[in-house]
């Protein structure tokens, strides 16, 4: 079902986007990346249709928005470009991955539930607080802290069934 906000940004959309793009294009001569920031443009326009549609100049809106949407990814791009120059003749270093696939431990957990799992990566891999566990599971703290005891007993019961396997 199409709303009536839907169909009135339908057809600005149809009528504003080759003309914004080909705008951005010229300005910019990359129409690579002026698609990509004209896109972008279009997609905060939407999110922000009501504010949008009521500007003095919607289409300068849109231009603006994905002129500087242009301009951050050219930053982007240059602070790269530094970057590289600057560790270009380091050595790559090859860290271990920190965890190891034939490690019983790992595989013990790789056998709990998805959240067991996750806050048990969050939490002792990543080295997040509790606090933050919850914030970035989006559960309560206790939620976390009753998901890593479970998941540290249940770790424990099945380390202790296979502990001739990993005391080797």
């Amino acid at each position: 079902m199409t709303t009536e906000r839907d169909a009135d940004f339908d057809g600005w959309y149809v009528q504003a986007y080759p003309r914004v793009r080909a705008a951005v294009t010229l300005a910019v001569g990359d129409a690579d990346l002026a698609e990509e920031a004209t896109a972008e443009a279009f997609a905060r326009a939407l999110v922000h249709w009501s504010k949008v549609k009521d500007a003095t100049s919607s289409h300068a809106w849109v231009y603006t928005v994905a002129m500087n949407q242009v301009r951050s990814t050219l930053r982007r791009r240059g602070v790269e470009r530094r970057w590289l120059r600057r560790h270009a003749n380091e050595p790559v270093v090859h860290q271990r991955p920190p965890v190891e696939p034939d490690d019983p431990l790992w595989r013990a957990v790789g056998q709990l539930p998805r959240r067991a799992r996750t806050a048990i990566a969050l939490r002792y891999v990543a080295d997040l607080s509790e606090a933050e566990v919850a914030e970035a599971m989006g559960i309560a703290r206790g939620t976390v802290a009753a998901t890593l005891h479970q998941a540290r007993k249940r770790l424990g019961e099945m380390l202790a069934d296979n502990e001739e396997e990993w005391t080797q």
